[in-house]
């Protein structure tokens, strides 16, 4: 097996290996880490993945990227470990919906979203990483309310990373913060900042740039900016296609679309070989992936606050990704894309526009669109949908590329027990937690309240900060 060699899409941060990008999360000149090339897989070796467990092609499709970096039994044994906590059998199970639709849940995680996925991988291979080199991390990430959890849930016992996650205070569901605040470990922090998801992670940006600040507290991030997160995720759009029939028959898949790293780990897949019909881009009212189909312009506005909060984002990081991929490489474009966005709240996609058209579909569903949604398939199949899920229901039901006989596949990325208080004002009725979790609700909460003012969560996080304790410099690019 060979190395792989990574590079950031603004083209002034030095190439890494699959370790280095890992603890890195983001570029030092402030882009996002991508592999040099696309590893590809023959149809042999996809059509091969069927009836396999889950873990095994986990640890094959990150094998692809991590190369030698990480021995093929080393990734398997953690790959078997993350998704031994998952609750269902199949970790990633479809349900069928009606002849052509079916749902992939993606929720049956320690949390109950499909962070857990990548979440609970990527804790095991941070930890790896870091025992082996002898190195503590300071985990800063933002949340619009499930990677928050799921990052908690998935460092809370580690030796060697401290988490810090801030969440726009009053802007995720209870049981959302609560997932965040109950943990007792003293290695994790949650933090709610009086402002959006997009003030959040404007904050976690500012602290990676922040070159000085992020040495001394050997800074690491785990949101979708992570490389090792969409690689982890890639691996659910194998399983359900070959579920389905592929490589021998192409799957159409219909995404809930906030930061864009999920859609675009199915783009990821696709780059790999898998033959993927469509991939539509589902919004909420922050329809802003949409209108940058429609009429070619990336313009943000304010975030309207709907009953799916975890897509209430005007900033799709990881659009950044595809614009490098699909300009040519052209670290140029992504870096005057984003000093115009910086700049004017804009940017104008432009030669980029028609294969950006051709690559996805979209389509945003209002609040009414939703809570019908969710009453439909609960009256004609008895499923219950969060209004996450039911975002994506409404994009598959209204996008037709992929044409009749193509397999549908809409991504449920959270339980609708997360959201109980939106689920109770469509359907009247409170949907409850599994068993596990049946403590949350009564457990005491333990987070801080901070100004959306940089340099005070900047002290906040020194002041968790192990690796600032001990006086470790950071390494290898992280």
């Amino acid at each position: 097996m060979t190395s792989v060699s990574y590079i950031s899409t603004r083209g002034g941060a030095p190439r890494l290996g699959f370790e280095d990008v890992l603890l890195a999360g983001l570029a030092r000149d402030g882009g996002l880490y991508v592999p040099e090339s696309w590893p590809a897989l023959d149809a042999a070796t996809i059509a091969g993945f069927a009836g396999r467990p889950f873990a095994e092609v986990a640890a094959e499709i990150i094998g692809r990227f991590s190369g030698e970096e990480l021995p093929t039994r080393v990734l398997g044994e953690m790959a078997a470990d993350a998704y031994a906590t998952f609750g269902h059998a199949a970790v990633t199970p479809l349900v069928q919906l009606d002849a052509q639709t079916f749902v992939l849940e993606l929720f049956h995680g320690p949390t109950l979203a499909f962070k857990d996925v990548a979440m609970q991988m990527l804790a095991r291979l941070m930890d790896h990483v870091l025992e082996k080199r002898g190195q503590r991390v300071t985990i800063v990430g933002a949340t619009s309310g499930d990677t928050g959890g799921a990052a908690i849930e998935a460092f809370r016992t580690s030796k060697r990373v401290d988490v810090v996650i801030l969440f726009p205070d009053g802007r995720v569901s209870d049981v959302q913060r609560r997932m965040m605040t109950t943990p007792t470990e003293t290695n994790v922090h949650a933090v709610a900042i009086d402002g959006t998801f997009d003030d959040c992670q404007a904050l976690v940006k500012a602290m990676f740039n922040d070159h000085a600040f992020r040495d001394s507290v050997a800074l690491a991030g785990v949101n979708s900016i992570n490389w090792a997160r969409i690689v982890a995720q890639v691996t659910y759009y194998f399983v359900a296609a070959v579920a389905l029939g592929a490589p021998h028959r192409s799957v159409a898949f219909t995404v809930p679309t906030g930061n864009f790293g999920d859609i675009f780990a199915g783009y990821v897949a696709k780059q790999m070989g898998l033959p993927v019909a469509d991939l539509v881009i589902a919004s909420n009212e922050n329809d802003i992936l949409p209108r940058t189909l429609e009429t070619g312009t990336y313009e943000m506005r304010d975030v309207v606050a709907t009953s799916s909060p975890s897509m209430d984002i005007q900033i799709s990081s990881n659009f950044e990704r595809y614009l490098f991929e699909a300009s040519g490489r052209d670290d140029a474009y992504v870096r005057n894309a984003f000093a115009s966005l910086a700049q004017s709240r804009r940017f104008d996609t432009g030669r980029v526009a028609m294969g950006l058209s051709q690559e996805f579909s979209a389509r945003a569903a209002s609040e009414a669109d939703v809570a019908q949604a969710i009453r439909h398939v609960a009256a004609t199949s008895g499923y219950l949908m969060d209004p996450h899920t039911a975002c994506a229901y409404v994009a598959a039901s209204s996008v037709h590329k992929a044409g009749r006989g193509v397999p549908r596949v809409v991504l449920s990325t959270a339980h609708p027990a997360k959201f109980p208080d939106a689920m109770e004002a469509i359907t009247g009725s409170r949907p409850g937690l599994p068993p596990r979790l049946a403590g949350l609700m009564s457990a005491p909460e333990r987070f801080e309240r901070l100004a959306n003012d940089l340099a005070t969560v900047e002290r906040f996080v020194e002041s968790r900060a192990r690796a600032v304790r001990e006086g470790q410099t950071a390494k290898g690019g992280a």
